[in-house]
């Protein structure tokens, strides 16, 4: 769970650039596309085209 607490001066609208941040780092995002029912043709290639650059990038950094 993400969780943002607001300061006594701080606008909402920082706030809520803080919270989209921290959602976007936890991966609540892509958590939420993987576990959907139904994923379109487009979906799925862009997904197994990162995939893929994900395994080469990481296979050059061992």
């Amino acid at each position: 769970m993400t969780q943002v607490i607001v300061g006594e001066n701080e606008g909402i609208e920082s706030a809520l650039r803080r919270f989209k941040r921290r959602v976007l780092k936890a991966g609540i995002f892509l958590d939420m596309k993987k576990h959907r029912h139904f994923e379109t043709a487009v979906e799925k290639r862009k997904r197994k085209a990162m995939e893929k650059r994900r395994r080469r990038r990481n296979s050059y950094r061992k």
